[in-house]
């Protein structure tokens, strides 16, 4: 491995958004002085902007080195020493992280420059603007550490991290019991991945201690992998109605822990909830959620343990089949949304899906790749709506905006190139990329190949159907906002439209990083070139060979624009000229819209099935018969009043005022200090 001692700067990534945020920490809170906004704009800014730049040099750093050798290592210091056991903090740069933390820092810090116009005279919280790049700060640090960690227990330092940053900014304006509410929620549904993820860590450990490898680094515990790969395990009576069962692959059942946390982080069925809910927070950081941070962690951390994967088949199975179940679910509910980050947010929810199910078929390259395109276009997409929202004074519902294309022409075009990339317009970002997706469904080995690319194809057409209903509800048509406040509808400031115009380019171009060669109209020889998949290849496991001519390439490519197009012609017949399709057709399957409308009334499911239950079983039995009845009045209560009326009786007998007591406590004193010395 590579020794960084050298060139330690690679810690100075996360560090330097760490030391923004304890700065404004201090500030906040230790010495009670709010920093002038220029010079929060240059500390929080300027650590983030460093930190792509370090990046890119680190990247460099790494290029100059053979493929087989790309490994940087900074080891900062032993973080856990016991025995033969110990676990470093220590950073790994290898192919997977060093795109992820140009993701991360890149488009953050495009987030960060946004933030500076969209925050601008917030004035609903004392020093809410310096307290909301305190906190973007220290959510960059966050995933930073996550992606860059070498072992497992500091990736979930990082993976807490980022769990803790979007409760502290979905939550953001907190006065609002709403938005406190979406906080907390996101919150405690994270913990319940988070715990899944926990058990996979501990049972992993526990095999490889007990194969005398007691290692928790990334490198060691693949080295180490094959000497538990084989292993079974009886799973108890309760489960042997699971297939397979009672006896599992340990490899199988660790892959399936650690895809809940990944479901919890990304967003998948069940542990999908929290994530639209969390649109109540300021619009930059449903941009940074949903595009450069914490939703694509699980996805990383799936990759990241992909030699795991490999040797569970299984687990990849209910991978990629709980990737394509939620790419279709989201779709559907973002038909009926009228909100606009609402329809994001699903989206980004579907697009996950898509992730999953090419981890799941084994296409660990083609999931990255989607990662950092779908960075590209859901944060213009969200900085696009920001936009929106700031021109139409926070406004965000879609029934109410309409023809702002005439008022915000910049704002229109990026928002469109994000949504051609999102749809996969020909030779955009997403085209790509959701093309290897597709590919992967396509020809993977799983049971019930053929459903998964039908679906995929499903819900690729109905990302076209409502992201061209968005379009034609925000931007075509009539405005529908009222006459009156037309006349302030007006562009954003540079420092808004800006890192639009850079994310626009990146969404139209960005795709290039990694065509296939059967869809690159350039001559060019994949075995050889400089393409993301080969570039990644050394830190991922190798994929299922798949023998395809290009002509049949071609032609699944071909039935991906079939299902974009007809999803565009479906929009475009029905909303391009009204805002709501024909009266007729709602009529037609009104309970369809209803169910669509209310999200399938998932939420009201589990508020009723889970949330109410337990609320009322901790009021009615932890609070009120155990905490009051038990503790408090028995425990409580109930030892004080004795020892009380205990001490009163015995301060009434001493203090009787009758000579004939005194003198026989004196007597009985004598008498106790006598056999006393007498024994």
């Amino acid at each position: 491995m590579t020794d960084l001692s050298q060139w330690s700067l690679l810690r100075w990534i996360p560090l330097l958004p760490l030391a923004a945020a304890v700065i404004h920490g201090l500030c906040l809170g230790l010495w009670r002085r709010r920093l002038p906004p220029l010079a929060t704009i240059l500390i929080s800014c300027g650590s983030v902007g460093l930190s792509f730049l370090l990046s890119f040099v680190a990247l460099l750093e790494l290029t100059n080195l053979p493929p087989e050798t790309r490994r940087l290592h900074d080891d900062l210091f032993t973080w856990i020493g016991t025995g033969s056991f110990s676990a470093e903090a220590a950073l790994l740069l290898d192919p997977l992280s060093a795109v992820m933390i140009l993701v991360v820092s890149g488009v953050g810090f495009l987030i960060h420059i946004y933030s500076i116009g969209y925050m601008a005279g917030d004035e609903r919280e004392d020093a809410g603007f310096q307290r909301y790049f305190a906190y973007l700060n220290l959510f960059t640090f966050s995933m930073l550490v996550l992606v860059l960690a070498d072992n497992l227990l500091l990736m979930f330092l990082g993976w807490e991290g980022v769990g803790l940053c979007s409760y502290l900014l979905v939550g953001f304006w907190y006065s609002d019991d709403w938005n406190a509410y979406c906080g907390s929620k996101a919150f405690i549904v994270n913990r319940l991945g988070d715990f899944g993820f926990l058990i996979g860590i501990f049972l992993l450990f526990w095999s490889l201690a007990d194969a005398g490898r007691a290692v928790i680094a990334f490198e060691d515990i693949r080295a180490a992998f094959p000497a538990i790969a084989e292993q079974t395990v009886m799973l108890p009576g309760f489960l042997s109605w699971l297939p397979g069962a009672p006896e599992w692959r340990l490899a199988t059942l660790i892959g399936l822990c650690f895809f809940l946390g990944a479901a919890g982080k990304s967003a998948q069925i069940p542990l999908y909830v929290w994530l639209p809910d969390a649109m109540a927070g300021p619009t930059p950081v449903s941009a940074l959620i949903h595009a450069a941070t914490m939703v694509t962690a699980g996805v990383y951390m799936v990759c990241r343990m992909g030699f795991l994967y490999a040797a569970a088949p299984g687990a990849q199975a209910v991978i990629a089949w709980v990737g394509v179940a939620t790419a279709l679910f989201a779709a559907l509910i973002a038909l009926a949304q009228s909100d606009i980050k609402k329809v994001l947010a699903y989206s980004t929810v579907s697009q996950l899906g898509l992730m999953f199910l090419a981890v799941g078929c084994g296409a660990f390259s083609a999931a990255m790749f989607h990662v950092v395109t779908h960075a590209f276009f859901k944060a213009l997409l969200f900085l696009g709506a920001g936009a929106v929202i700031l021109a139409l004074h926070h406004e965000q519902d879609s029934d109410r905006m309409g023809g702002l294309a005439r008022f915000l022409p910049t704002t229109h075009w990026s928002f469109l190139i994000g949504v051609l990339a999102i749809v996969g317009f020909p030779f955009t970002a997403g085209f790509f990329s959701k093309d290897e997706i597709l590919l992967s469904a396509r020809l993977t080995h799983l049971p019930g190949a053929t459903w998964l690319y039908a679906l995929a194809l499903l819900s690729t057409a109905l990302t076209a159907l409502y992201m061209f209903r968005l379009y034609y509800r925000v931007f075509w048509g009539d405005c529908r906002v009222p006459r009156d406040r037309q006349s302030a509808i007006r562009e954003p400031g540079l420092v808004v439209l800006a890192p639009l115009l850079v994310l626009a380019f990146l969404s139209f171009f960005g795709g290039w990083l990694g065509p296939a060669a059967a869809l690159n109209p350039f001559p060019v020889d994949e075995a050889n070139s400089n393409s993301l998949a080969n570039f990644l290849a050394p830190a991922l496991p190798e994929g299922t060979p798949h023998d395809i001519e290009a002509a049949q390439e071609r032609g699944l490519a071909a039935w991906a624009m079939l299902v974009t197009a007809l999803g565009f012609l479906v929009a475009d017949l029905l909303y391009r000229r009204s805002p709501e399709p024909p009266a007729r057709l709602r009529a037609a399957l009104p309970w369809l819209h209803r169910l669509l409308e209310g999200r399938f009334y998932v939420d009201e499911g589990i508020d009723r099935a889970l949330v109410r239950p337990t609320i009322g079983l901790s009021d009615r039995v932890l609070f009120r018969w155990i905490d009051q009845g038990l503790i408090d009045r028995v425990a409580v209560e109930g030892l004080a009043s004795a020892l009380r009326g205990l001490t009163l009786d015995m301060l009434r007998f001493a203090q009787s005022g009758l000579a004939q007591g005194y003198l026989f406590a004196m007597l009985l004193g004598s008498l106790a200090l006598l056999g006393l010395l007498a024994w």
